[in-house]
């Protein structure tokens, strides 16, 4: 546990996270095993989301309103209803505490986690100087 929070304050000291959307959040679903847009099979108790714009993969903070919050993966395409920044899977969606319509206002950050290899870099370019 000691470890995982070490990296989570490394991470929000060196690379903070970017606020890219505040708004409506809804949840999606599918058929289980339906592929999504990033062509892995959908999960809907994973903590993955859906958003118009971000790379496959990348991981989002999703805060709400009411103090909860979840880490996804960006894995699909959308939403698709007006209105809405981010569509999350059921699993995330209910980590938020969503209300009975399925809705919830959030704020959505964008996790950089490029400093781990940004510094496996710098600590490789330094070795390789040394010799």
């Amino acid at each position: 546990m000691f470890a995982f929070l070490l990296t989570v304050c490394c991470i929000w000291l060196f690379d903070p996270p970017v606020l890219v959307a505040e708004g409506t959040a809804s949840y999606y679903t599918r058929e289980s095993g339906a592929l999504t847009a990033s062509g892995e099979a959908f999960d809907e108790n994973a903590f993955t989301c859906s958003m118009r714009e971000g790379a496959f993969g990348g991981l989002y903070l999703v805060a709400a309103e009411n103090g909860r919050n979840v880490v996804c993966r960006l894995n699909d395409r959308g939403p698709h209803a007006r209105g809405r920044v981010i569509d999350l899977s059921k699993g995330a969606m209910e980590r938020l505490g969503a209300t009975e319509e399925g809705l919830v206002h959030v704020r959505v950050y964008r996790l950089q986690l490029d400093f781990f290899p940004r510094f496996m870099d710098t600590v490789s370019m330094k070795k390789n100087e040394g010799t």
